[in-house]
């Protein structure tokens, strides 16, 4: 999803004839857009744990569910399972998406490029799952918020880099085998977070 709009707003809205500090300007405010969503929903995710977790057997319980949705997430990366490709599909071709898209990409002003960010941000990704996850079970808005923004500062590097690096992406079927690495090490650790759960909720008085 994140290097479908890079390469879209890449081609559709900077011209490489320009300087190329002002093309780096550009993609630091979509990605300051992007990890503001992150943050946000950071901080969603981790008052909804904090809601939810309100004894030790719901937060056992809490950490077993996260970890069944981890598993799917890993397995659906590596393309055994639809799970996230269903979603992904469905939220990414609503109107509301498709015209919001549409308008900022004809934009030529700044505010567009942090608009496409947000919109980026928000919708469904993975890897964006696994750490909103990890964000609910802080239990707390403020290190849920914290998890996510870290998560967000940490992908800017590969994305600023992503223009560069698209044709060895494509060769030696890197791309794959990063993306199956990234599931079976989802999958490990959702089958680590749902045993600690089940012991944590049996453990409970």
């Amino acid at each position: 999803m994140c290097g479908g709009f890079v390469v879209a707003y890449t081609s559709a809205k900077i011209n490489p004839k320009k300087h190329a500090l002002k093309q780096l300007f550009l993609h630091i405010i979509y990605n300051l857009g992007r990890v503001s969503s992150y943050v946000i929903l950071g901080i969603i995710f981790g008052t909804i744990g904090k809601l939810v977790t309100f004894s030790v057997t719901a937060t056992g319980y809490l950490y077993f569910l996260i970890g069944i949705l981890m598993v799917l997430m890993g397995l659906s990366l590596m393309g055994k399972v639809k799970f996230l490709t269903s979603i992904e599909s469905s939220l990414a071709s609503l109107p509301i998406v498709k015209q919001t898209f549409s308008s900022l990409i004809r934009s030529d002003s700044y505010f567009s490029f942090f608009g496409l960010g947000v919109l980026n941000g928000f919708l469904p990704c993975g890897l964006v799952y696994f750490f909103l996850a990890m964000a609910a079970t802080t239990a707390s808005w403020f290190w849920g918020g914290v998890v996510m923004l870290i998560f967000g500062l940490s992908t800017i590097p590969i994305l600023l880099s992503f223009g560069y690096l698209i044709g060895f992406l494509k060769g030696a079927n890197f791309r794959e085998a990063m993306i199956k690495i990234a599931g079976i090490m989802i999958v490990g650790y959702g089958i680590y977070m749902s045993y600690i759960g089940l012991v944590a909720a049996r453990g409970a008085p």
